[in-house]
């Protein structure tokens, strides 16, 4: 009788405690070679391919596309293939197996009629609105402190497979055939742009924008012949988003996971403190990139008040203080807050900044941002004031000790020497966590970040 294995779901190198099934790239009966993708895993920040560990006949599958796998919890079971090559047990395989208390870890498994293995519930979420069972399905506990979602991440042999990989004949990167899954696009249908035949982002989102690979061609619509001219009616309330479900309970996945588990976090850890006040940036040249000298502005405040640019480990009780600055720009997006890591903000000059600022959002816009760049930020940022509000109480994410939100510019009356001028005004709000620091620390950095927003250059 041929020997089984369980494949169990790795740690795709992020600190989440599970990923979301986006697509199987293969089903039951199938062979599947060593290395050869398995499935498409999206977790709260990248969607990625993890491989197979073994060569053999795919016997069981865990779930379906949409359901939620908790990290060291079975994936697939594959019963091996003698003749085809396989990875010696010792050994490494890029994969994080090491997850106790896993019943079959890698370990052969006994020919079963069912997928019930007797330990955790592997799907925690449905599209089907499955029922999640009570006590079962919790992440396993790690060697070490990796659960900050939203903030400095340990590394760890992550699989990370960001190749564009045929699959039906089709070459695509595991991000480009979530977005046509997502935007309901016959991946096989779109007319490949890329190298060497690459399905890129632009081919789905144009393919989705004229319709030419949509799965079941709509009906043409109806003729309608011109009205004739009335007195114009009020404009109708915007159209609600057709993808948006109303009045029922649905699941929360991805990013706004990881967002609920972050939030949670913050809230039960930090002690938050907010200081606010106002940059007068009346002195700035026309056209200055706002962003920009925010950016500046903190690495400038760092090194005169370093006490907020440090990571706080209350477990260990200790406290980090770094010598560069690394900003994590909290970046809104459809799919929830993402904070992406500018490195290095004091060694940048403006140009650079703006391009790598640039380079950040396209990611997002994308989900091609890889994981490392989605972690380690010594302290964050958030320019809120682009949408709305003057001030705010932005959230503190362990293990960083602050966080500064620019609120929305704004013209006010000021008092100078013969009268009264009008300026231009910033707002600003930091939030610190002041169990790592005190009033005093804070204060001077605010300071220090309203005295380089306000030069002229």
């Amino acid at each position: 009788m041929s020997e089984k294995k369980l494949f169990l779901l790795p740690d795709l190198g992020e600190g989440l405690p599970d990923a979301e099934i986006v697509e199987w790239l293969v089903k039951v009966g199938d062979v599947v070679k060593l290395d050869e993708p398995l499935v498409s895993m999206e977790t709260a920040k990248a969607v990625v391919e993890v491989p197979s560990p073994f060569s053999g006949k795919v016997t069981r599958l865990a779930g379906a596309a949409g359901d939620v796998i908790v990290t060291g919890s079975w994936l697939a079971e594959v019963e091996l293939d003698p003749n085809l090559p396989q990875r010696a047990d010792a050994q490494d395989t890029g994969h994080s197996h090491g997850h106790g208390g896993h019943k079959g870890a890698g370990n052969p498994v006994p020919d079963e009629p069912s997928r019930d293995d007797g330990h955790a519930t592997t799907v925690v979420a449905s599209d089907e609105g499955g029922e999640v069972r009570a006590g079962e399905g919790a992440a396993p506990k790690q060697g070490g402190d990796a659960g900050t979602v939203v903030g400095a991440m340990q590394s760890s042999d992550a699989v990370r497979s960001e190749q564009a990989v045929a699959i039906g004949g089709v070459k695509a990167m595991p991000a480009v055939r979530a977005l046509a899954k997502k935007l309901k696009v016959d991946i096989g249908r779109v007319r490949p742009s890329g190298a060497d035949g690459v399905v890129t982002m632009a081919d789905v989102k144009n393919a989705a924008a004229a319709g030419s690979a949509a799965p079941v061609a709509a009906a043409p619509a109806a003729y309608r012949a011109p009205e004739p001219a009335v007195a114009r009616a009020p404009s109708p309330p915007p159209a609600r988003d057709p993808n948006t479900k109303y009045d029922s309970d649905e699941p929360i996945r991805g990013v706004r996971r990881n967002m609920v588990r972050s939030m949670s976090q913050a809230h039960a850890e930090v002690v938050p403190t907010t200081l606010m006040d106002d940059a007068d940036i009346h002195a700035w040249a026309p056209g200055e990139d706002i962003m920009a000298r925010l950016i500046r502005a903190l690495a400038a405040a760092s090194a005169v008040e370093p006490a907020m640019n440090a990571w706080f480990n209350a477990k260990e009780g200790t406290l980090r203080r770094h010598s560069r600055v690394h900003v994590g720009i909290a970046i809104d997006s459809p799919d929830g807050l993402f904070v992406a890591n500018l490195r290095d903000a004091g060694g940048r000059d403006p140009q650079e900044v703006r391009r790598e600022l640039n380079r950040i959002r396209d990611g997002v816009k994308n989900r091609s941002l890889p994981p490392e760049d989605l972690r380690d930020y010594t302290m964050m940022l958030s320019n809120f004031g682009v949408f709305a509000g003057k001030y705010a109480t932005p959230v503190v994410v362990p293990p960083c000790v602050a966080i500064i939100g620019a609120g929305r510019l704004h013209h006010a009356v000021v008092p100078v020497l013969g009268g009264l001028e009008t300026h231009r005004i910033m707002p600003l709000s930091l939030t610190f966590d002041h169990r790592a620091a005190t009033g005093g620390e804070a204060a001077r950095f605010l300071r220090a970040v309203m005295d380089d927003l306000q030069k002229a250059r």
